[in-house]
């Protein structure tokens, strides 16, 4: 039994505890500085919890003292304080953090640390650079290579086709940083919110434009194997327009927090949610010029007896797996870990990451 802690009582915090305690191999801790937060954890087995200030020094670290790992569901802006008390408690740390500087500083920390850091569990970033770099390691010579995610309502009821159907802060962030990408052989920054496309899948018509953070460390590692690298997040047609408007022509960009109140207040969550993902290589097989995909569609479902979000499934089932890999030593146990170096078919075949493997909506456990 291996005993672990996750900072951040939210849904994603919620559906972990539960993934992870129901597989019978992790006792599980949930802290939250909110009491009130800790009180509603919508959990269907007994977990325990505690109330800590992440912020004031020592508390986390107390917590932390004699458990294996520390697994961050908190907003990405608590990440650095997280990964300082992970490691002075020398714990192993896993975080779902899509902000880039605070992977950066993540890195700088684990260069003198004593345990493994790996973040970026969850999808994107997360699985999507798993599954990129795996399709991108088959090729002989790499043209272009296009990861695409979304998490999206079933049935949307509003003019941006959207639902909160995880952090608003998260949004917030990705549609107002400037976005990693490989441009003509390059790294180079590019806009947020442009370069819009569209594409059909399934029968299902979707836009796809520039976000920041889902790349993961990914344009690091092909930077000089391709010519063109991208990340941009799917959404329903007309989405990117008014995002535009809101956040650039009315300026809500410098105003994150109006902005922020602005989601919160106009559009509702949803748990009738579809994540879909989608991965292009284009280049050179055996002399041939191929273009190969890799895509899945996760629908909410089920995690024990509570019914989870698909973008709750997948975030929890990402880290989880990462998590389970590296308690069964897997992966190195010391040191800055990427999502890159994680192999697919190890991955997939992770009884948590299973859930990558399925493309209907989970069945309920009873």
């Amino acid at each position: 039994m291996r005993d672990v802690v996750i900072v951040g009582a939210g849904r994603i915090g919620a559906t972990l505890a539960d993934m992870l305690t129901l597989s019978g191999d992790y006792a599980v801790t949930v802290v939250d500085h909110s009491a009130d937060q800790l009180a509603m954890l919508d959990v269907s087995t007994s977990i325990a919890t505690a109330k800590v200030d992440v912020t004031a020094p020592g508390e986390l670290e107390k917590v932390l003292a004699g458990k294996f790992a520390v697994l961050s569901a908190a907003p990405y802006h608590l990440t650095t304080r997280i990964a300082e008390a992970a490691a002075s408690a020398k714990v192993h740390y896993l975080d779902l953090t899509e902000d880039v500087k605070s992977t950066r500083m993540v890195k700088a920390i684990a260069g003198k640390a004593d345990t493994a850091f790996i973040p970026q569990c969850g999808l994107a970033p997360g699985f999507i650079a798993i599954a990129a770099n795996s399709v991108a390691r088959t090729f002989d010579r790499l043209e272009e290579v296009k990861m695409r995610v979304g998490a999206l309502p079933q049935f949307p009821d509003n003019v941006l086709n959207y639902a909160l159907t995880w952090s608003p802060e998260g949004v917030i962030n990705e549609y107002c940083e400037p976005c990693e990408a490989i441009v003509d052989g390059a790294l180079t920054e590019i806009a947020p919110l442009e370069d819009c496309e569209q594409f059909t899948l399934d029968g299902i018509a979707y836009e796809a434009f520039n976000t920041s953070g889902g790349l993961g460390a990914t344009c690091h590692k092909l930077l000089g194997k391709v010519k063109n690298l991208n990340y941009k997040s799917i959404r329903y047609p007309g989405h990117a327009a008014i995002m535009k408007l809101l956040l650039n022509d009315l300026q809500l960009c410098k105003r994150r927090d109006l902005a922020l109140a602005v989601l919160k207040h106009a559009i509702l969550p949803t748990e009738q949610d579809v994540v879909v993902v989608l991965v292009e290589v284009s280049g050179e097989k055996n002399g041939k010029t191929v273009t190969e995909q890799f895509s899945r569609q996760i629908y909410a479902g089920y995690v024990g007896h509570a019914r989870r979000s698909a973008i709750q499934i997948t975030t929890a089932a990402g880290i989880s797996t990462v998590l389970d890999m590296l308690a069964n030593e897997q992966l190195p146990q010391k040191g800055f870990i990427e999502q890159e170096d994680i192999d697919l078919d190890a991955f997939l075949a992770n009884r948590f990451g299973q859930t990558y493997g399925r493309s209907e909506s989970l069945n309920k456990v009873a």
